[in-house]
């Protein structure tokens, strides 16, 4: 059984999708470019193979998780050591699965396509530094580039607490220890009491999930500790509410006045299928907590002005809006104008910058919604 497993995840990658869905009663769907697809000629999956299949990724301590929780979250090889990221549920009484593949090398900062504004936010000893956005849009690749290069560069001690451990990192100039939610801790807010007795430089925390979690962060990070983190939400100022919205009533100015002097940035994504339709690339909004920034995560009748800032904030400190990022990824060809429309914070606005050159700015773009399965792939053929 574990054979056709491995069977769907090697179409899955040769396909080029990041993403796999299992359901009973369905063949296995998988997300190409942003877009979920089918396979022509490949029969529907009986719940009795899916549970196998879940069956086939867990040990021991797992499967009593999972009879317990009914959900889980795990990491899962094959025999040609491809990772993937893997959520196991139940749904009307049957398993289903969503598997992410994990590339087998951290990639390159520069392959990525992220400001360098990005990259500068690793040149604080100490604060914290969040990557958000939705599921899916390259929070955890844009953190195992940033983790990389700090392992690269600097002679530290870098401490990892990921659920599942995703990329796997080599000790290079720097000490790295890796560890995952369930195997090597039994929790985040355990996991990063302890890092603090570790002698960390780098703390990166996969993601920040509650009080436990946030409150212990904040004081790692004003104790001389960089963290890194993420949080699903879509942009700074929802980043800020939703951090101090995790303390108590009583507690949330006193943490508004923390967050405002250990915070350094905040990196939000979204992926958008590129213009010549062969891959994702990022729009980033980027927020680095300036002393207007700070005023303005103070005073919670102030918050919502962080936009306006960020926008009049490129330079000198390399903020940008979303709406800053996709204009630039329009005029640089890497995605269409209708696009970038459908991702934009303000349709309208974003219209006005283009008025009158729009379809100057799409001649010769290729079309981002074609479904393309990739050069000398004959063996499997895509449900359009």
């Amino acid at each position: 059984m574990s054979q056709v497993l491995d069977r769907v995840l090697g179409a899955a990658r040769q396909l080029g999708a990041s993403d796999v869905h299992l359901k009973a009663g369905l063949p296995p769907i998988f997300r190409i470019k942003g877009d979920l697809r089918t396979v022509r000629d490949v029969p529907a999956l009986t719940r009795e193979a899916i549970a196998q299949f879940a069956v086939h990724m867990m040990n021991d301590r797992q499967r009593a998780d999972f009879e317990t929780n009914l959900d889980i979250d795990l990491a899962y090889g094959t025999p040609d050591g491809v990772r993937y990221r893997v959520n196991l549920f139940q749904q009307r009484g049957s398993v289903g699965m969503v598997l992410r593949l994990i590339p087998p090398e951290v990639p390159g900062f520069e392959s990525l396509n992220l400001p360098k504004a990005v990259l500068g936010l690793t040149d604080h000893s100490r604060g914290i530094v969040l990557v958000t956005g939705a599921t899916g849009s390259g929070k955890s690749t844009t953190l195992a580039a940033m983790i990389d290069y700090l392992n690269t560069q600097n002679a530290y001690h870098i401490v990892t607490i990921e659920d599942p451990i995703e990329y796997t990192f080599r000790d290079k100039r720097s000490v790295m220890n890796q560890r995952e939610l369930g195997f090597d801790t039994m929790s985040f807010g355990r996991a990063l009491r302890a890092a603090l007795r570790q002698d960390p430089d780098v703390i990166l925390v996969g993601e920040m999930r509650d009080f436990e979690t946030a409150q212990i962060a904040m004081t790692a990070a004003e104790t001389g500790h960089l963290v890194l983190s993420t949080l699903h939400t879509n942009d700074a100022t929802e980043t800020v509410s939703r951090i101090i919205s995790m303390f108590p009533t009583h507690q949330q100015q006193q943490a508004r006045l923390t967050l405002a002097s250990v915070l350094r940035g905040v990196v939000s994504q979204r992926l958008l299928p590129r213009a010549d339709g062969k891959s994702m690339v990022p729009a980033i909004e980027i927020m680095t907590n300036t002393e207007r920034i700070r005023e303005m995560i103070e005073d919670p009748a102030r918050t919502r002005e962080i936009k306006d800032a960020i926008k009049e904030g490129l330079h000198p400190y390399g903020m940008q809006t979303f709406d800053q990022s996709l204009s630039a990824l329009v005029k640089q060809r890497l995605v269409t104008y209708e696009e970038a429309l459908k991702h934009t914070t303000s349709p309208s606005d974003f219209a006005l910058l283009f008025r009158g050159i729009s379809g100057g700015a799409n001649a010769g773009f290729g079309g981002a919604g074609e479904s393309k399965t990739g050069a000398g792939n004959d063996e499997f053929e895509i449900e359009t």
